[in-house]
């Protein structure tokens, strides 16, 4: 899974996830992308299973970009505790994301491979997504 090597903060605050993704909205690498239209939080296992159903079905001939990271923590109190008592340990790692954030980008294939292996990868996602064709 994916995972920050070292943080500044073993803990971090919650955010507001307001506003657009203006800075990672374009696609840079690939032909093809996939798109968010909703906000929300992406876990690593989702990422990671978005990922698998994409390279299964173009069998390792186009080139695959991942363009977000679960850098944010996220705790969690066990299971019959008390209210109280502070901030509990780190669950999993969450990636913020906003409407118009690009999450992967694919080169090297046909159009309608590209849009079959996005279709499948959104499934995997909590968030609506759209493709763009550069």
């Amino acid at each position: 899974m994916l995972q920050p090597k070292k943080t500044k903060y073993r803990k971090a605050m919650r955010w507001r996830l307001k506003w657009l993704a203006i800075k990672w909205a374009d696609i840079s690498f690939g032909d093809y992308g996939l798109k968010t239209i909703d906000r929300w939080y992406i876990t690593s296992r989702q990422i990671e299973s978005a990922r698998k159903a994409i390279v299964r079905y173009i069998k390792r001939w186009g080139k695959l970009w991942i363009r977000i990271f679960p850098d944010k923590p996220y705790t969690k109190k066990p299971l019959e505790v008390p209210m109280g008592w502070g901030k509990w340990s780190v669950e999993m790692y969450r990636a913020r994301v906003k409407p118009g954030r690009v999450l992967f980008e694919l080169t090297w294939v046909t159009p309608e491979i590209a849009r079959e292996a996005f279709r499948l990868a959104s499934y995997k996602l909590p968030v609506k997504t759209k493709i763009l064709v550069d």
